[in-house]
Parts: structure tokens; C-alpha cells; sequence
């Protein structure tokens, strides 16, 4: 079955970076777009990036535009997010997202706190 798996998260000091990457199994990875997903305490998921099955096409939330990039590896499977300059409001568990044949598959998440 679809499965993703994230790691990378982490505790890091404001203005510091992290890379997430989401390693993919169980389906035709190269053939579908991916994304990644972030909650705060007491909010709702939002959307992050998305990037296009070849790569050639990513999507930003307007909140991490210029400190965020979205990118994949297709013959190893996994999307990575590169995520500079980080802020206190950047704190939230992230999460890999792929809609496979209609069905919503998310990962485990990791934690990402920034904080000093």
C-alpha cells in the first residue's frame, strides 16, 4: 500500500534551517504530484509546497515564499523541503501528502520547532 515516511524535523533557533524529506513506497512515485502539509497547535492543516511529478512545476504558500523550497528525487523516491530563515510561526508538525488514484495518503509527520 501507499506509504510515506518523514524525517528531518527538529528544534532550531529562529533565522536557522531544517530539510525535510518524505521517502515514498507503494505506488508509481514519478506519476504523481506531492506535497507537504504543516498544523500548529489549535489550527488547521495548511498547505505548505506542491511539486509537479516531473519537478517542473512547485506551488508556495504566500507565508514561506523566498525561505521554502520544494524538491524531489524520482528514482529514489523521496520530496524534500528545504526550509530557510526560519521563524517561531514556521513551529508546526509537517507533513508529506500524495493523492494516489483519488485516495489522500499522509505520512506520520515530524515535528518542527523553532524556537530560541
Amino acid at each position: 500500500q501507499v506509504q510515506l515516511v518523514e524525517s528531518g524535523g527538529g528544534l532550531v533557533q529562529p533565522g536557522g534551517s531544517l530539510r525535510l524529506s518524505c521517502s515514498a513506497s507503494g505506488f508509481t512515485f514519478s506519476m504523481y504530484a506531492m506535497s507537504w502539509y504543516r498544523q500548529a497547535p489549535g489550527t488547521e492543516r495548511e498547505l505548505v509546497a506542491t511539486i509537479s511529478s516531473t519537478g517542473g512545476y512547485t506551488n508556495y504558500a504566500d507565508s514561506v515564499k523566498g525561505r521554502f523550497t520544494i524538491s524531489r528525487d524520482n528514482a529514489k523516491k523521496m520530496v524534500n523541503l528545504q526550509m530557510n530563515s526560519l521563524k517561531p510561526e514556521d513551529t508546526a508538525v509537517y507533513y508529506c501528502n500524495a493523492r494516489v488514484r483519488g485516495v489522500i495518503t499522509w505520512g506520520q509527520g515530524t515535528q518542527v520547532t523553532v524556537s530560541s
